[in-house]
């Protein structure tokens, strides 16, 4: 049995092939764009010298992705970025696209566990199950499926009063914008 805690090792041979080394086979950059989706961590590394290839896979399936149509970085992101290359902000963009995607994921879990609380035990809003489902669907394309990102289903509905769920919400979003506030001010000094 594999252990999924540490990264799924690849190596890449002299001919280019990459090797999955718990399954002894040879995969594509599509299986490897799979294990991501499904939420294994990959490590890819050159069997000669030894070197990490990680960062250079990683952006060659990002790449393919968005030349097949796939986009999801807008071009002004795309602009940014090549820019920021370039620029003395450098520093910042990583610091800042980390916080932007943990902000994203915490968002999305607390969005399906208001939207699962939000349905009274006893008296169930109708049409509800038809828009989770809707919910999830949108969020698995929207994320290609990454297993990793919880669901409605995979939190129990916590009963709450609805002003004090929304109450401590409220609190909840202050408090991390008050956090992404000082921390690109300490980044920006």
């Amino acid at each position: 049995m594999a252990d999924t805690s540490k990264p799924l090792l690849i190596k890449r041979y002299a001919s280019r092939r990459l090797y999955n080394t718990e399954t002894s086979d040879y995969v594509t950059l599509e299986d490897i764009s799979t294990f991501i989706r499904d939420g294994r961590e990959v490590q890819i590394v050159d069997l000669k010298s030894g070197d990490d290839l990680t960062r250079q896979y990683l952006l060659q399936i990002i790449a393919e992705h968005e030349s097949r149509g796939e986009s999801v970085l807008p071009i002004d992101v795309l602009t940014d970025l090549v820019r920021s290359y370039t620029t003395q902000a450098t520093s910042v963009v990583p610091q800042f696209l980390q916080m932007s995607f943990d902000m994203l994921r915490d968002g999305q879990s607390k969005m399906v566990e208001n939207m699962t609380s939000m349905s009274p035990v006893s008296a169930p809003i109708p049409g509800l199950d038809m828009m989770q489902a809707q919910q999830e669907a949108f969020i698995k394309a929207w994320t290609g499926g990454f297993a990793g990102w919880p669901t409605a289903k995979s939190k129990p509905a916590q009963p709450a009063t609805k002003d004090a769920q929304s109450d401590s919400d409220l609190n909840d979003i202050k408090s991390q914008l008050a956090e992404l506030q000082a921390k690109l001010n300490d980044l920006g000094k």
